[in-house]
């Protein structure tokens, strides 16, 4: 090595560096209060991001409810709303009862019943099913509206349901308020 490059190389002085820009006059104490600031909205954006996620699970996995509308068979006729619970096992339609009325029929598959109440009677209906012949719901709507008919003709003076525990939650909310009967 030639030793004339290295004298020249120790001559030249180092490069200046310039010191890093800082923050213009901000107080120490007004960039920790900005620091912190900066930290718990991130914090509460992690938190809102954690809970929304945990929400949507929990949602997906409580309870599934199928709702749809059923036509008839040629694609006429009234449509019948259903709406399913599979954590409960039951089917609710809505029919109507009449001219410019509406009742609701409730199967209860867990328990092997049916209910029905009418909006404009004051009275549910009940009836067990079996588990391998259940009645379609033509049957079991035509099924009720005659008991409810002779009910109402002969003044029947059949004692409502007092035990209500061996109805299952949907009936018992839908019934809530009026007399049970069975048919």
């Amino acid at each position: 090595m030639d030793g004339s490059s290295k004298e020249a190389l120790m001559e030249e002085a180092p490069p200046r560096y310039t010191a890093s820009p800082r923050l213009p006059c901000i107080p120490h104490q007004l960039k920790c209060l900005l620091i912190v600031v900066v930290v718990v909205v991130v914090l509460v954006v992690v938190i809102v991001a954690f809970l929304l996620l945990g929400l949507h699970i929990t949602e997906t996995h409580a309870e599934t409810v199928l709702r749809m509308t059923i036509h008839g068979l040629d694609g006429e006729g009234t449509p019948q709303h259903l709406s399913m619970s599979k954590k409960e096992r039951t089917g609710t339609f809505a029919v109507r009862d009449g001219l410019n009325a509406s009742a609701m029929v409730v199967y209860d598959y867990s328990k092997l019943l049916v209910g029905y109440r009418s909006w404009r009677h004051r009275a549910c209906y009940i009836t067990r099913v079996d588990k391998d012949n259940i009645p379609g719901l033509d049957a079991v709507t035509e099924t009720f509206q005659h008991r409810e008919a002779e009910t109402k003709e002969a003044g029947d003076n059949a004692m409502p349901l007092a035990d209500r525990s061996i109805l299952g939650t949907t009936v018992n909310i839908l019934c809530s308020t009026v007399p049970i009967y069975w048919v």
